[in-house]
């Protein structure tokens, strides 16, 4: 099957992104590197990574084998990492920043996104709590942090930065006193959740919308077992009768469509195979507007243990 041509699009700084790439949360050490030899191999060039995901080891084994064997040359791939929640302080940044290039192999990342806005308790566990379970918190405000992302530019070690799971009240204190813009806030965007308020006041300010669990997540550690499921939606698995696509098709293409950057997760070769396969036809505008209509704010991902954090994202409109 020859890989297919994935299309680029612009950042605000002129640096270029691949509309698709795969995402590796929830990917585990042992999965994902075959997962990404997988993926380099049938024309993924965009690997989303984290510190968070403790898996970045694993994708670096995959992207020096894919280097080293002549498919790809490090040029040729775009890779993103995310700065965890208990390094928000400005000092902290570039030091975490290397410890996931040293995990990758790399010398330099193509994007570095704040992962949340809401900080936690610095140097302690990922995910540090208190004798009765709850979540502690830093008071490290998001917009400091930022400045840590542009010292990270300023030293080439990365060449764009952004943020993620940022509501558009946020994106703005930073627009308010940054010296360089964010050129993505990587999201949580599939049609139950289809963010068409963000993507537009997003794209107002020249920021591209990244969507991640474009398939609705079905295997997110929360899901409880009569939460619905997007890919067996009836309306979206009649879509993909119609295009003789998978319903995975279907919602990668609307995304798409919609000009965003989209990053399906799987480390199922078959799956990843397949999951590319969304060049070789279009939506017409009639099935857009369906897709649209089953937008009902279904949020999957709504961290409400930390929503008493002052800067938890998800407490306004959009």
């Amino acid at each position: 099957m020859p890989a297919p041509n994935v299309p680029y699009l612009t950042f605000n700084n002129g640096q270029k992104v691949p509309a698709f790439g795969l995402g590796t949360w929830k990917s585990k050490p042992g999965e994902v590197t075959q997962a990404v030899k997988d993926a380099i191999n049938c024309g993924y060039r965009h690997i989303d990574c984290a510190l968070v995901y403790g898996n970045e080891p694993e994708v670096g084994d995959a992207i020096k084998a894919k280097i080293a064997d002549g498919t790809v040359k490090r040029e040729d791939l775009f890779i993103t990492s995310k700065l965890w929640n208990t390094y928000h302080s400005k000092n902290l940044v570039i030091p975490t920043l290397r410890e996931s290039l040293t995990n990758l192999g790399l010398e330099y990342l193509d994007l570095y996104l704040i992962h949340w806005p809401m900080g936690y308790k610095e140097n302690a566990d990922h995910f540090p709590k208190d004798d009765e379970g709850n979540v502690l918190y830093s008071d490290v405000d998001y917009v400091d942090t930022w400045a840590g992302l542009e010292d990270a530019v300023d030293q080439g070690l990365v060449r764009s930065i952004g943020v993620s799971n940022f509501s558009s009240e946020q994106v703005q204190r930073i627009l308010d006193s940054c010296r360089i813009k964010p050129v993505t806030n990587q999201v949580e965007c599939h049609p139950y959740l289809n963010q068409r308020k963000l993507i537009d006041w997003s794209a107002s300010k020249n920021i591209i919308i990244t969507a991640y669990s474009p398939l609705g997540s079905p295997d997110r550690p929360w899901a409880k077992p009569d939460d619905p499921l997007l890919m067996e939606d009836p309306k979206v698995v009649a879509l993909a009768e119609k295009y003789k696509k998978t319903p995975a098709n279907i919602l990668i293409r609307y995304q798409l469509q919609r000009g965003l950057v989209v990053i399906p997760k799987s480390v199922t070769k078959s799956r990843i195979e397949s999951n590319i396969q969304v060049f070789d036809f279009e939506l017409s505008d009639e099935d857009m507007k369906t897709i649209d209509s089953f937008d009902c704010n279904g949020r999957f991902l709504h961290l409400t243990w930390v929503k008493d954090h002052p800067h938890w994202p998800f407490n306004v409109e959009f």
